[in-house]
């Protein structure tokens, strides 16, 4: 035989067995699935609502005009720090210090007038003494007369003179005593004169003050939409008055968030927070949630759900307002800047855990063990389907084979889910592809292949 034949022959051979090698391996790998794992590990998990919102001053007070007429002075610009009772802006109020001066001058004609009854009655109450003791001294006189008369001691005419002295004293006893009390009279008619017109000064002064506005509390003027020559008017029934300036107490600086519906019911008062303010870049501050909101706010309208009386609200996004303290805010920090808060709402200290692909919910049927020589069986197509019966669980990798394991789950972390029972440290679950998690039987035979990074919330970003 020719060595070219021979050749030949040597490589046909080759080739069919080459081919036998390769029908077999690939026979012997049909049933089984690539699949991605990660170890159970010991590790704190904690459970987090992301929310976004703006920070606010905890008490705030808006300064409104309570008097028309224009902005003479600003004393203060926005940015500046104000104290309690600090007059902070003056509106036009020549008419109303005029007011002032004529009732303090009411006030102090009265006072004098006051005065003047006063002397008036001290001297009426002298007369009236004189005038007792004259009438005392023409009563004895009369009396001691009488006696005389009666003893033929003394003539007719002098008793006659002492009778008219008598009654004359009396008179002038009785007139002191009137004057007496028309002065009391008087005096009295002073003293509500002085009430008057203090009642009087007193509302004008009123008047008066409500054009000098003055800072409710110690805070930053943070507001200030006015500028002087600017007209402003007082409040009229449910209108408010023209804004002049806003105040706000940074003393206690407050984040008001908009958190989801789905996650409300996990906040509660006392959980603590960390809050990212976009001024101040990734730098964290602290704080503690000091308010949870119990009406459904519209996302699309910022309204409360129960006020929209017009259209159907069941199928729109909703919120509810959750209120953050800043335990340790940053300084000339402002209102109104934007920021993003994680409330932490539960914590699992050295907890089992795995990520958060691996637990699945299948269906009990689902789970039975693959047949010989397939891979990935769909669902089974039942003519009567039976009632489903979810299964939670995690697929563990045990000689070669996934194992569906129930498990009992616990808090869910951002990437990292609570593991009460099941499985132990240590163990090797499998986190994907999804398909295969989504399709794959018990106890199907899989092949590991970390060799391509799993899509975890750690690395989306």
């Amino acid at each position: 035989m020719k060595p070219w034949k021979k050749v030949f022959i040597l490589i046909v051979v080759v080739a069919v067995l080459g081919a036998v090698i390769a029908i077999s391996v690939a026979r012997s790998q049909a049933g089984i699935v690539k699949v991605q794992t990660a170890m159970a590990v010991r590790r704190n998990i904690e459970a987090q609502v992301t929310a976004s919102g703006q920070i606010q001053p905890k008490n705030h007070a808006d300064i409104a005009a309570n008097s028309i007429g224009q902005v003479r002075q600003l004393l203060v610009k926005e940015g500046d720090h104000v104290r309690k009772g600090e007059l902070v802006a003056i509106i036009d109020n020549v008419q109303q210090q005029a007011d002032v001066a004529s009732f303090q001058a009411a006030v102090r004609t009265a006072q004098a007038q006051y005065q003047a009854q006063k002397a008036a009655l001290a001297t009426n109450q002298a007369d009236l003494q004189n005038a007792t003791a004259q009438l005392e001294q023409a009563r004895e006189d009369w009396r001691r007369a009488e006696s005389l008369y009666g003893a033929q001691l003394l003539s007719k005419a002098d008793y006659q003179t002492k009778l008219t002295a008598y009654r004359a004293a009396e008179a002038q006893h009785d007139l002191s005593a009137a004057k007496v009390a028309q002065a009391r009279a008087d005096l009295l008619s002073a003293q509500a004169g002085i009430r008057q017109a203090t009642a009087n000064l007193k509302r004008v002064q009123d008047v008066y003050a409500k054009t000098q506005l003055r800072s409710p509390l110690d805070g930053l003027v943070t507001y200030l939409p006015v500028h002087v020559g600017d007209t402003v008017v007082m409040g009229i029934q449910n209108q408010p008055g023209s804004l002049v300036m806003r105040v706000a107490d940074m003393s206690v600086v407050t984040a008001e968030l908009q958190v989801d519906e789905t996650d409300i019911v996990n906040v509660k008062l006392g959980q603590p927070a960390q809050i990212k303010i976009d001024a101040y870049g990734d730098q964290s501050f602290p704080a503690v949630v000091t308010e949870v909101g119990d009406t459904a706010i519209l996302r699309s309208t910022g309204q409360a759900a129960s006020d929209t009386t017009t259209g159907s609200t069941g199928d729109q996004a909703k919120d509810f307002k959750v209120v953050l303290t800043l335990t340790n805010p940053p300084p000339n920090i402002r209102p109104g800047l934007s920021c993003t808060a994680k409330i932490t709402t539960a914590t699992a200290k050295d907890a089992v855990a795995v990520p958060l692909q691996a637990v699945i919910e299948r269906d009990k049927a689902e789970l039975e063990a693959p047949k010989p020589g397939t891979a990935l069986a769909a669902a089974p197509t039942a003519t009567a389907a039976p009632a489903p019966q979810p299964v939670q669980g995690v697929f563990v990798l045990r000689q070669g084979r996934a194992v569906f394991v129930p498990v009992t789950t616990g808090v869910t972390g951002v990437d990292h889910i609570q593991v009460l029972n099941g499985i132990k440290p240590g163990e090797e679950v499998i986190i994907g592809p999804y398909r295969a998690l989504r399709t794959m039987r018990n106890r199907t035979p899989v092949k590991v292949d970390n060799s391509v990074q799993q899509l975890t919330p750690q690395n989306v970003s």
